[in-house]
């Protein structure tokens, strides 16, 4: 069987990025891929298991 994810949409205070990405590790997500909008901020892409 396939497992199954659910993912989260986060954006990132640039000045705390380390503090923000260990809190979200630390409630079980993994970060899958940050992207820099237009306008300079940041977002995080994150993925855990889906609690079954």
């Amino acid at each position: 069987m396939a497992a199954k994810w659910e993912y989260a949409t986060v954006p990132v205070l640039v000045h705390a990025t380390q503090q923000i990405l260990n809190n979200w590790g630390q409630d079980g997500w993994e970060l899958v891929n940050t992207i820099v909008m237009p306008d300079g901020n940041l977002v995080a892409y994150f993925k855990r298991p889906l609690a079954s």
